[in-house]
């Protein structure tokens, strides 16, 4: 499971925290939690503090934007940013052949080289830090490795919302509450319908129960029955939404 974007870990909101949303949240956790429900399940977030629950693992393409957002003002401080970013993207891509076949040997391979690379100085001190917190970060950053199923970005799950949020700027609000349920749930049942290769119509037509038409059963259980997908296989590129650099030895 990915998260979507949103604000940077541990930031306080202004002013007290709102005691019943957080007795809601942990309520709402606990429901879940308790009985086992999604116990495997690992969250992918880009390190927002509202999505650090149960085990969590960070999004790759986040972690390389903050290089990427660094503002340089002289050549040496442009060249450290690019080397560095040369071997994250690097490491990223060796990262996803990883998951495709997971090894033993690999896997500790990988994890000597992620401190090579965020453990080194650059006399860039901006980016240095930013490496310095990085690494405070390695064992959400390098889940995939325990876990090779999981995604390493949420680009998947940004991609998912962004229907709803286009259609909500676009059409402006609903005057009712079943307005807005509706408007939201639509287009993630549609998105559903499309990834397990349903035509909406047909499902629509399957749950209002209009004659000769197909016979789908519900969501959940074709989503049960339906194959662990590896997300990272579905895109071979890196993935950053912006140009990455190319490959540079030494990491």
């Amino acid at each position: 499971m990915d998260a979507p974007s949103g604000a940077a870990r541990h930031r306080q909101p202004a002013g007290d925290p709102d005691p019943a949303r957080v007795a809601t949240e942990g309520a709402l956790w606990g429901a879940v939690a308790e009985p086992g429900f999604l116990n495997e399940t690992v969250i992918v977030s880009d390190d927002a503090g509202q999505f650090n629950v149960g085990q969590h693992a960070l999004c790759w393409v986040h972690a390389e934007r903050l290089v990427y957002k660094l503002e340089t003002f002289t050549d040496q401080q442009r060249a450290a940013q690019e080397y560095i970013r040369g071997l994250i993207c690097w490491f990223y891509a060796d990262l996803k052949a990883y998951c495709d076949d997971p090894t033993l040997r690999q896997g500790w391979e990988l994890r000597a080289r992620f401190d090579r690379i965020f453990l080194r100085t650059t006399g860039f001190v901006t980016l240095d830090r930013l490496l310095q917190r990085l690494t405070a970060n390695k064992a959400e950053l390098l889940m995939v490795l325990d876990r090779p199923e999981i995604a390493l970005n949420t680009n998947g799950s940004e991609n998912d919302i962004r229907c709803q949020v286009t259609k909500r700027q676009v059409s402006g609000g609903t005057t009712t509450d079943t307005g807005r349920d509706c408007r939201d749930a639509f287009p993630g049942l549609g998105k559903t319908c499309r990834k397990l290769g349903i035509a909406f119509r047909d499902y629509l037509g399957a749950r209002l129960g209009v004659l000769g038409g197909q016979t789908v059963p519900p969501l959940p259980n074709l989503i049960r029955c339906r194959p662990a997908p590896y997300p990272h296989r579905h895109d071979r590129t890196a993935g950053w939404g912006h140009r990455p650099p190319g490959r540079r030895a030494g990491s």
